[in-house]
């Protein structure tokens, strides 16, 4: 039995924590908005502050600026829709390239959205008054029964036995490498085979740290959804997972 997750939402705290310092590291927002969210967010309320909810929304909307946050260094499309900043700010506050076309949702959205694909789809018969999304912000503010952490599920599974990789791309900024860092960390999970560069090609594929029954790896210059970013470096990644082998070091 076997479990592979990617540039997954962990545990809501921890999460939240690492966002924060990706976000900084990477000079997205101000050392100012950083103290300021650090300050006040405590990231264990279900409802932000208002003090909170103000930093954020002041780093997404003035600090940020016009970026794709799912993948921070490739081209934005200048027609991203409101809901994905709406999104970046809810998956934060409501925690609980190759080839590569920034425009990727926005088509699909519209797609979705025609009348004669719903019906072929037997999609939406009971005529919602809302258009489909990606990420549904209708689903994001109404789901109350969401775990605020995977971290004891996470325990169970090791400890049954099953082989489980996590793998995180490295130019996320919604649910960020540091994120998913900090939340393994605090699995306490012994050390197999300390961190290493693994390769593709002759070129850096990324970074990973195998763990007794986890292994943690990260996609360089990869974003939220990897394969899409970077098609050839997560087929070694999904070779390696499948075969049971560890990422290639040369």
């Amino acid at each position: 039995m076997f479990l592979q997750v990617g540039n997954a939402v962990t545990d809501n705290y921890y999460d939240s924590i690492g966002t924060i310092a990706f976000w900084w590291t990477h000079s997205l927002i101000s050392d100012q908005t950083y103290r300021a969210i650090r300050d006040n967010c405590n990231f264990t309320d279900e409802r932000a502050s208002k003090k909170c909810d103000d930093a954020v929304s002041y780093a997404i909307y003035h600090e940020f600026g016009n970026i794709d946050p799912y993948s921070i260094y490739t081209p934005s499309c200048m027609q991203l829709p409101n809901s994905t900043t709406m999104r970046l700010k809810n998956s934060l506050l409501r925690r609980r390239i190759s080839g590569y076309d920034p425009c990727t949702e926005n088509y699909a959205e519209k797609y979705y959205n025609r009348p004669e694909v719903q019906t072929a789809m037997h999609a939406n018969v009971t005529g919602i008054p809302y258009k489909w999304t990606a990420c549904s912000d209708v689903l994001n503010r109404n789901w109350k029964d969401s775990e605020s952490s995977m971290l004891p599920i996470y325990k169970e599974l090791v400890a049954a036995g099953l082989r489980i990789w996590v793998f995180s791309g490295d130019t996320d900024s919604v649910v960020p490498v540091t994120a998913t860092r900090f939340s393994i960390g605090h699995l306490d999970l012994p050390v197999k085979t300390r961190w290493y560069p693994w390769y593709s090609g002759d070129q850096v594929g990324g970074w990973t740290e195998v763990y007794k029954g986890l292994t943690f790896a990260t996609v360089r210059g990869a974003g939220h959804e990897v394969p899409l970013f970077q098609p050839e470096r997560a087929f070694i990644l999904f070779r390696s997972f499948l075969g049971g082998k560890e990422l290639p070091k040369y």
